[in-house]
């Protein structure tokens, strides 16, 4: 005969050594979690309350670099001005953050 029969064995005994082996990538998943995924979370929960936070007169720059006072503000896209007279429509999302009051005047 070419193959020979296989038998199969006596289940092992179960000591714990299950559990030992899956031990190290719980410890992995729990870190991941502290330390990357528990953190962006609240970053992105942060930049989205700020987002919805934002009214006529703010000043902001956006995820490209351009920085302006919202004159208008819409459910989706915000109109903000960059020079005198020199308007522009972006969406909410694009606004990177936040300025405080009067670094438009600080700049110019």
């Amino acid at each position: 005969m070419l193959i020979t029969p296989v038998y199969a064995a006596a289940p092992a005994q179960s000591t714990g050594a299950e559990l030992m082996s899956f031990l190290p990538m719980i410890i992995i998943f729990v870190l991941f979690y502290f330390l990357l995924i528990r953190p962006q979370q609240k970053k992105m929960k942060e930049q989205k309350a700020m987002i919805d936070a934002l009214t006529k007169g703010d000043e902001v720059v956006t995820s490209g670099g351009i920085i302006g006072r919202i004159v208008k503000a819409g459910d989706h896209y915000l109109t903000i001005e960059v020079a005198d007279g020199v308007e522009m429509v972006i969406q909410r999302g694009a606004v990177g953050a936040k300025l405080e009051k009067g670094t438009l005047k600080a700049q110019r």
